[in-house]
């Protein structure tokens, strides 16, 4: 499915997202503390990768970085070096289940709609905890099931109609566009993903709320 997307992820994005998801990436490196993990030239690894936008966006501000970008999709990392063939991106095939890196390589890892996609959320969690440093950061941002707040109707005619329409006119995808709301509205509040997150070994969990409540970035680090 995400292979059939490719062409077209990233516009879709822009438009499910009302043009804020530039805005939450930025969100997600600065509460990952990308500037001081690029003063020190660390190395940062982006699981579920797909085209490779979390990459992209750090590397901007933060030039001393070195990142690798992992997705489970070829069709997606094929769009990805074909629109950022920047050699400070390293590319790799990989299950975020299963990930080919030894234990304490990385600085952070990050991750963008991935949990919600994966069989396990906790053994992927423990996969990132592994490959992470000590003291190392975690930090992920993912969808969450709209709040039942009067807003709730507005949200939900979002994701039940607005997104299906865009994806049966933009991507010719209708169905993969409607398995997006499907997994927010049955994938974990913000509060169960941290839980999920400190199951896995990370400390210090926390979370930011976004677009009413439908998306969140969540940071926790592994104990010194």
């Amino acid at each position: 499915m995400f292979d059939q997307l490719s062409d077209r992820y990233d516009l879709m994005n822009r438009l499910i997202s009302l043009g804020q998801d530039r805005r939450w990436r930025r969100a997600l490196l600065k509460r990952a503390g990308f500037s001081r993990i690029a003063a020190r030239q660390g190395r940062v690894l982006d699981v579920g990768t797909g085209t490779g936008r979390i990459p992209m966006e750090a590397l901007g501000p933060y030039p001393g970085l070195r990142v690798t970008g992992a997705d489970f999709s070829p069709g997606m990392i094929h769009q990805g070096k074909s629109r950022c063939p920047d050699p400070r991106i390293s590319w790799c095939s990989a299950d975020a289940l299963q990930l080919p890196f030894r234990e304490a390589t990385f600085d952070a890892v990050t991750s963008a709609y991935l949990m919600r996609n994966v069989s396990d959320p906790k053994c992927a969690f423990e996969e990132q905890f592994r490959v992470v440093k000590p003291g190392g950061v975690v930090a992920c941002l993912e969808t969450s099931p709209p709040s039942r707040t009067f807003l709730y109707p507005l949200v939900r005619f979002h994701l039940r109609k607005v997104i299906p329409f865009l994806g049966r006119i933009i991507s010719r995808e209708a169905g993969a566009y409607t398995y997006l709301p499907d997994t927010t509205q049955g994938f974990v509040t913000p509060e169960g993903l941290a839980a999920i997150m400190a199951r896995a070994g990370l400390e210090q969990v926390s979370y930011q709320e976004f677009m009413f409540g439908v998306m969140a970035i969540h940071v926790g680090r592994r104990p010194p």
